[in-house]
């Protein structure tokens, strides 16, 4: 995620959320009713004022403001070192967050050592990391990107509610939040606590005092449009800094006599940001909070005390510079020693109000049931034996988390939550609360394949795929690419599991297919000749695999299959000496397939593997210009691809591919072909081709900016290697051809774009500009 993106996403979905507080409510992230103990609840009476005490009761406002809002922590540690009580705590948004965990009994300390160990950019990413999805997951990004994802449901066309995930923060707090999971009275917590939130449907500024302490904190965060807003007791909330980013009032309504406010709001923008609609749009919105700010600190008295960290140039999307945040916030605070020194105690009161606050945490049950709630289209108790956590185990909380991330590996759900909860016998239990996207169960991809190599030679193809999750209980999966372009196909398959293991991750399926298609192969005289035609392939194929998966590694697929093709001829030169009619090809045979993947990424990976090997036999019929004799084939094919990163920002990529074919060649056209932007640069896609084929190919590549939503921008170079053979004979390294290219590529979020130049010792130099997997 870049920290731009960020910073327009956040305020830009905050904007078109001010401007629509009045109307309908949008999509949002519900939470089902779970037991008492469990649920949150939400209210706007001001709790009755504290009791009167020797020394004027403090309260603290923390505003909020994104990744700024860390520079609460800086401030909370001088309050800490200047022996300066906080009785009670009140926060918006990040403010809300950072002082939930303060009043949870944290330390000023425990937070930031806490922050600093999380990895900020996988927190916030949509999907789990890669490796732990299952192969069925895994094979989908290898057909199209997995960045751009819209759905369908009830024949309405839907957007995700969200730019990025809230499941990674959602569980960080569950676990910062579980020593005090019993204390559902946030006057109760060790230190009392309000968080702000907005009612999306009235406008309303909502006070959550009780219920949930993370989802509370959460909710209070729900900016609109980068985080999915919650729901609770039926109130569809949004981020709080729309209506009262410093909620002086509420502190004050909590008994505060004095409050210390910490505002660390974005500043508005200069001129130079005015030029476009998305920098209006954000400045606009600024405007506005800024006027909620301004009212808030007007009611400021003499003895209040106003800290407003100088932020510079860090913005809400700054996650990662945690240390800077905090320096510049215990900067400004030690700046107001003097008037902080008027409120602090003396070390024996300070460690006597610090004891009072310590929590103990509450002793670990032993789970007498594991639930579901939420979910309405999906059934996630099918997948209950391949979690961790059963019933009759005492709870685990990273256990816990581990089961939450596999439930969310599925696709299915927007949002995975876990709680102890206690039923009406008196059972502790773990209910996984799910929220299904709202923009499922059908789901579109859209990508496109773009190569030219400036010299009239080009493709491009638009691909769209579906996939129709939970047909029915057992998880059954419809699939369908559709390729329009050079190259248009239709691929459908059904998958359906067969209920022969109790692990999903481990049983077998059925999965019957089809595809139709056609694509234009350019004839050579030779790898090193010049064009002599072209060949119009239209193919069919119909199967049917029996298969197994491996849990996350891979999976096993065996099944029978037909197939037909015609290749025909539509333009040829005097000097082509192929057949010049059309040629029919007919197989029936028996297909396996192993795949094994762990990579992480499947466009430019950085650690991990990749093995896929087919073995097919069976008998074949060949009519026409190239009719055979030969009435039974077998044919070996596997592409292996290791990545490693032996440095920061250095990685190295091996792959390897072979295909062997025993039988007749094609029309004019081997069975493999290589050529093209790293499949042998410096010839032509197809112009290398054969019935035997060995490719080899290792790829340095630096990684000039960091990856943040997408891969970043990267520079690499390539050394390649291969060839093809008509006869297996024939086959030698010596006869092996070279190709190299060098190159810059990002991730478009549609597919990797290289620009790229190419060489070949025995083909030509060039210019590519590609656009899509290699």
């Amino acid at each position: 995620m870049s920290r731009p993106f960020f910073r327009q996403a956040l305020w830009l979905g905050a904007a078109i959320a001010g401007l629509m507080l009045a109307a309908s409510a949008p999509a949002q992230t519900r939470v089902p009713t779970v037991p008492p103990e469990a649920a949150a609840s939400a209210a706007i009476q001001p709790p009755a004022p504290a009791p009167t005490t020797s020394r004027p009761r403090i309260g603290l406002v923390l505003s909020g403001g994104g990744a700024r809002g860390m520079a609460h922590v800086g401030v909370l540690k001088v309050l800490e070192r200047e022996r300066v009580p906080v009785d009670v705590i009140a926060g918006t948004s990040m403010g809300a967050i950072i002082g939930g965990l303060y009043a949870s009994g944290m330390s000023a300390e425990q937070i930031e050592t806490e922050l600093g160990k999380v990895d900020w950019d996988a927190l916030f990413t949509n999907r789990v990391e890669r490796s732990a999805l299952s192969q069925r997951r895994k094979s989908e990004d290898f057909v199209v990107a997995p960045a751009i994802e819209v759905g369908m449901r009830d024949g309405e066309v839907r957007l995700p509610t969200s730019t990025v995930s809230s499941r990674g923060l959602e569980l960080l707090l569950r676990r910062y939040t579980l020593p005090v999971r019993s204390i559902t009275d946030f006057d109760k917590l060790p230190t009392p606590f309000r968080a702000v939130a907005t009612d999306m449907e009235n406008g309303q500024a909502l006070i959550l005092k009780q219920g949930d302490l993370a989802l509370a904190m959460r909710s209070s965060m729900s900016v609109p449009g980068v985080f999915a807003p919650t729901e609770i007791e039926g109130r569809i909330l949004g981020d709080g800094g729309l209506v009262n980013n410093v909620p002086i009032d509420v502190a004050r309504a909590m008994g505060a006599d004095i409050v210390i406010v910490v505002n660390i709001g974005t500043p508005l923008s200069g001129r130079e940001t005015l030029g476009s609609i998305v920098g209006v749009t954000v400045q606009m919105i600024s405007i506005l909070t800024e006027q909620n700010v301004q009212r808030s600190l007007a009611t400021l008295g003499p003895k209040d005390l106003l800290i407003a960290p100088e932020l510079g140039e860090l913005t809400a999307g700054d996650f990662p510079r945690l240390r800077d945040f905090v320096k510049l916030g215990e900067l400004q605070a030690n700046a107001q020693v003097v008037q902080l020194a008027g409120l602090a105690l003396e070390p024996a009161s300070y460690d006597q109000w610090l004891l009072a606050r310590s929590r103990t945490a509450d002793p670990t049950p032993e789970l007498g049931f594991i639930r579901f709630a939420g979910a309405e289209i999906t059934h996630p108790q099918r997948l209950a034996p391949q979690l961790e956590s059963k019933p009759g185990q005492v709870f685990d909380e990273p256990a816990a988390a581990r089961d939450a991330v596999r439930l969310a590996a599925g696709g299915d759900y927007s949002r995975v939550d876990f709680q102890l909860a206690r039923d009406e016998l008196g059972n502790d239990g773990l209910v996984f609360v799910l929220d299904e996207k709202d923009w499922g169960p059908n789901y579109f991809r859209i990508g496109l394949d773009l190569s030219t190599d400036f010299s009239g030679v080009s493709e491009f193809n638009i691909k769209l795929s579906h996939d129709r999750h939970w047909l029915d209980e057992r998880g059954t999966e419809w699939r369908n690419i559709l390729q329009i372009g050079t190259s248009p196909y239709w691929f459908t398959e059904l998958y359906r599991p067969l209920n022969w293991s109790p692990l999903p991750g481990w049983d077998w399926f059925v999965a019957p297919a089809m595809l139709f298609g056609r694509e234009q192969y350019v004839l050579y005289s030779g790898p090193e000749g010049p064009e002599s035609g072209r060949l119009r392939r239209t193919a069919g194929r119909v199967g049917v695999d029996l298969g197994k998966p491996w849990g996350n590694l891979g999976e096993l697929r065996v099944g029978p299959y037909w197939q037909r093709w015609t290749d025909k001829p539509v333009l040829l030169s005097e000097d082509y000496v192929g057949p010049r009619e059309s040629t029919t090809r007919s197989e029936i045979g028996l297909r396996t397939r192993v795949t094994f993947d762990q990579l992480d990424y499947a466009y430019f990976p950085s650690r991990g593997y990749r093995v896929v090997a087919d073995l097919a036999g069976g008998g074949v019929h060949t009519s026409g210009a190239a009719a055979s004799d030969d009435d039974r084939f077998a044919r070996f094919e596997a592409d292996a691809t290791l990545a490693l990163t032996p440095a920061k920002r250095h990685t190295i990529v091996f792959y390897g591919r072979t295909g062997l074919a025993g039988g007749a060649a094609d029309a004019g056209q081997g069975f493999y072909n290589l050529g093209g932007f790293q499949m042998l640069s410096g010839y032509q896609p197809g112009q290398v081709e054969g019935n035997y084929m060995v490719f080899g190919r290792a790829v340095y590549r630096y990684q000039l900016t960091p990856p943040k939503m997408t891969r970043g921008l990267v520079a690499g170079f390539s050394l390649e290697a291969g060839n093809g053979w008509n006869d297996r004979s024939a086959m030698s390294l010596g006869s092996l051809r070279a190709g190299y290219s060098a190159y810059i590529a990002a991730d478009t979020g549609i597919g990797p774009l290289y620009l790229g130049l190419t060489y070949a010792p025995r083909g030509s130099a060039g210019i590519y500009l590609f656009l899509g997997r290699p």
